[in-house]
């Protein structure tokens, strides 16, 4: 129920379902296409506590939001009607560039954790080869071999699927298409056609030219736009009762002799070219590539500009069997995630040490859109820290020639992808070394020069005595709207809430099971499950009031609320009941955050002592302005 909440908030932000040509998402953001930009409102879902950051780019309005976002994306398309549809109709309306990165991210998302699992594998069974745990004749190699390669083999079927999605023709059309090129009687074809004095074969008069398209990209996105432009055209001027079975029949007649005679062989020599090509520029001199790469590549990510380079990555292993570039973006991240290490321990902040110590372990998995946001952008010494860690560690690799045998995200699991079949060597060491470099020049530069944003660092009502006075104008008080024991946010068992991410408060591990209002104020939101409200409170304090810990997952059991929404209440008014041995019973954790949203308004948040019991009404929080 939170998701779908969340859900609505985010359409409302885009300007409503009906202003959605297009979403999908990738590890950590929701990409939307929009038909009128104007009606988002961007600093309205930067506000919103599950959004992370808002980017505008490559002709998506993309709204970050973190590791749950495919639950989000799954509340969006349950919530009503789906919003995952596309319109080509308003693409010429784009730039070029624009419209080449939707499409490319659109195509590639779906599967692109799925994808990066399978290199994973794939670097682990290098990793077992070069250790001699196993051999390529053993059955569990094979087995496990099969597992890691099918996603990369079977291309032409996946992509034919997502791309036909995207292009808006019917899906099981193109994957049908990228079977066709895919089928055993092509490949043994393809085969035969590499003996000696093998005869040339023709369709209706013109020679075939038989392609392995095992593992191929461009060819099948290319006859999945052809099939599905054609099948548009096609739909217009069918009858109704004939267009499900006619429409398909004529895509498979026409497109699929037409991928084998031109499309395919065409986009097999473009396919050849890029490859050729990249490798001629990076030869040219491989460290300056490598710093390039390390320096900018986060700051392409920062714009979704990364998904260009993406469809080149998977192209050199379809064509060469290996990559370059895949190597020359661990040091990248990891110069970030070391930048955000020397953050967490440089900040007395606990918020930030919170944030950037989950943001850490984030990054080191790959994901670093948190720490990027959360932590080193805004404190820009430490990004910058990050991106010439990043150039200095890539420029290491660049010079070794270090290479990747399978394709995923760039991680801790990489230095198993860059194992050559014949064993470790100085590449896999460049690897290690590189990464190292990066990783500890950008948290030892970002610990001693980097300048953290200005945050008093106060724990307690008695060390804020100490804050100076010209930094503080002024002190808000919120009271307890509970009873209990009070409990410090970074100790709350919901990393959400204990990351600070949706801003600095405390927690009370209730004693009787009354929510009374912590200010005077109205009621901004009340939860359909009935277990969180929030408060715009007349002193200017957003309140989060949260009973219990995925208590969500109770759908309003045991939850009696006595306001609505847009209720004007005054401090010590009773808001919620619920019964706390009811919950108890049932497994939920009663702890229950008390969460300022709007903490960037306030110089700090400061919470009572932990430790001790409150009593509603009785001090709580103070905000300093």
């Amino acid at each position: 129920m939170e998701y779908r909440t969340l859900a609505e908030e985010i359409l409302s932000g885009v300007g409503g379902r009906e202003n959605v040509k297009s979403v999908v998402h990738c590890a950590t953001r929701l990409r939307f296409k929009l038909k009128d930009i104007s009606k988002a409102d961007a600093e309205t879902l930067k506000r919103n506590p599950g959004v992370i950051m808002v980017v505008e780019s490559g002709g998506q309005f993309q709204v970050v939001i973190g590791n749950h976002v495919g639950d989000v994306y799954n509340a969006l398309n349950v919530n009503g009607e789906s919003v995952d549809s596309s319109d080509s109709s308003e693409g010429a309306k784009e730039g070029v560039f624009a419209r080449l990165i939707d499409v490319i991210s659109s195509i590639f998302t779906p599967f692109i954790g799925i994808m990066a699992a399978s290199g994973i594998l794939k670097g682990f069974l290098a990793l077992a080869m070069a250790c001699h745990w196993t051999t390529a004749e053993s059955g569990t190699y094979k087995v496990l071999f099969a597992a890691s390669d099918a996603m990369f083999y079977f291309f032409p079927l996946i992509i034919g699927y997502t791309a036909g999605k995207k292009f808006g023709g019917n899906p099981f059309i193109t994957m049908m298409i990228g079977g066709a090129m895919m089928h055993p009687l092509m490949i043994s074809a393809f085969d035969a056609s590499l003996q000696p004095d093998a005869p040339v074969q023709y369709f209706l008069g013109i020679p075939l030219v038989f392609i392995n398209y095992a593992s191929s990209v461009i060819p099948v996105i290319l006859a999945a736009w052809a099939s599905s432009w054609l099948e548009r055209r096609v739909m217009k001027i069918l009858p109704g009762a004939l267009r499900n079975f006619i429409a398909p029949l004529i895509c498979l007649i026409v497109v699929v002799p037409l991928t084998f005679l031109l499309i395919g062989p065409a986009a097999t020599w473009a396919s050849q070219q890029l490859a050729h090509g990249y490798l001629a520029i990076y030869n040219v001199s491989p460290v300056i590539a490598g710093a390039f790469v390390g320096a900018f590549w986060q700051v392409c990510v920062i714009f979704g500009l990364h998904w260009g380079l993406i469809p080149l990555m998977i192209n050199n292993f379809s064509m060469l069997g290996h990559d370059t570039m895949l190597p020359l973006l661990l040091p990248a991240v990891m110069g970030q995630v070391g930048a955000t290490l020397g953050i967490m321990l440089r900040t007395k902040d606990a918020r930030t040490k919170a944030l950037a110590g989950s943001a850490v372990s984030a990054g080191i998995f790959g994901i670093t859109e948190p720490a990027v946001y959360g932590i080193t952008l805004p404190n820009r010494r430490a990004f910058i820290f990050g991106c010439i860690g990043g150039a200095l560690g890539s420029a290491i690799l660049g010079y070794f020639h270090t290479t990747a045998y399978s394709f995923g995200f760039a991680n801790i699991f990489t230095f198993t992808q860059v194992i050559p079949p014949s064993g470790f060597n100085e590449t896999v060491t460049a690897a290690i070394v590189g990464t190292l470099v990066a990783f500890v020049f950008a948290a030892v530069t970002t610990y001693l020069f980097g300048k953290l944003n200005p945050q008093p660092v106060v724990t307690t009502p008695e060390a804020s005595e100490a804050a100076p006075v010209s930094e503080v104008r002024g002190k808000t008080a919120i009271s307890s709207p509970l009873s209990g024991e009070l409990v410090l946010l970074a100790e709350v068992n919901d990393p959400t809430f204990a990351s600070g991410l949706l801003g600095k408060g405390v927690a009370v591990r209730p004693n009787v099971g009354q929510v009374v209002a912590p200010a005077d104020g109205i009621i901004a939101s009340l939860f359909r499950t009935h277990h969180a409200i929030g408060m715009e409170c007349e002193n200017g304090a957003e309140i989060l009031i949260h009973v219990g810990i995925d208590t969500v997952k109770l759908n309003g059991q045991f939850f009696t609320p006595h306001v609505k929404v847009d209720d004007v209440v005054k401090q010590g008014d009773l808001l919620l009941e619920f019964d706390m041995q009811g919950i108890l019973a049932a497994g939920y954790d009663l702890t229950t955050p008390v969460i300022v949203t709007n903490s960037d308004d306030y110089l700090d948040v400061i919470p009572a002592a932990s430790g001790h019991d409150v009593t509603q009404n009785a001090s709580l929080l103070t905000l300093l302005r």
